[in-house]
């Protein structure tokens, strides 16, 4: 990785909010957010949360999030998760994104994300950036500006550090509940059909946002 120009606490702090996710399990759903039916547990998928640079070197970063069928309408639905509606990687990358692209360029941006070792391309800066995903709350560090998602998930890594454990729910809070808004259902994922659509449609987001 080039040498950074960021404060190495903002690397960390940024790092750290990530690593955390690592490995957490989301399996909460209170009920269809479709029709309000009630849920039962259908599967778990493990998805790519972030892509992270560690001595040059690639590492993956993924949560694991349960599945339901809704017992009234029958469709698919993921369980409440750190993600913005229709997009395949986590909110507080996606956050840095939009806090970074409203005053530098794409290309600048990326290369600020880069830099503080978080793989992405200049194109999927720019998609995310231009989502309608509302204001990030951010806070100023170091001189400059960071989404309180970052913050607030390295803080909760901190507790960690201490003995304490993490929770789904804290961590979703801590991103501000993304998936509350939720998008709108297809109304063709229900039963084998709706799975096996669903499933083809993940396959081509994640090989077009691949890093």
């Amino acid at each position: 990785m080039r040498k950074s120009r960021f404060p190495p606490m903002v690397i960390d702090i940024v790092q750290t909010a990530l690593l955390v996710c690592d490995g957490m399990e989301f399996s909460d759903l209170a009920a269809c957010p479709s029709c309000g039916g009630a849920v039962r547990g259908y599967d778990t998928r493990k998805k790519q949360f972030a892509v992270i640079i560690e001595n040059d070197k690639k590492r993956i970063i993924h949560i694991r999030v349960k599945r339901f069928s809704c017992k009234s309408c029958k469709r698919l639905c993921y369980a409440d998760e750190p993600f913005y509606p229709d997009t395949r990687i986590g909110s507080p990358v996606i956050d840095l994104c939009k806090t970074f692209a409203a005053t530098m360029p794409f290309c600048r941006t990326a290369t600020h994300l880069s830099l503080m070792g978080i793989a992405i391309d200049r194109g999927s800066v720019r998609n995310y950036a231009n989502r309608a995903s509302g204001t990030i709350p951010t806070a100023d560090m170091f001189g400059m500006r960071l989404p309180l998602s970052i913050l607030s998930l390295s803080s909760l890594a901190a507790r960690t550090g201490e003995g304490g454990g993490i929770m789904g729910a804290e961590v979703l809070a801590a991103c501000g509940f993304p998936s509350a808004h939720r998008a709108a259902p297809d109304p063709l994922s229900t039963g084998e059909e709706g799975e096996q659509r669903q499933e083809e449609e993940e396959k081509v987001k994640r090989q077009a946002e691949r890093p």
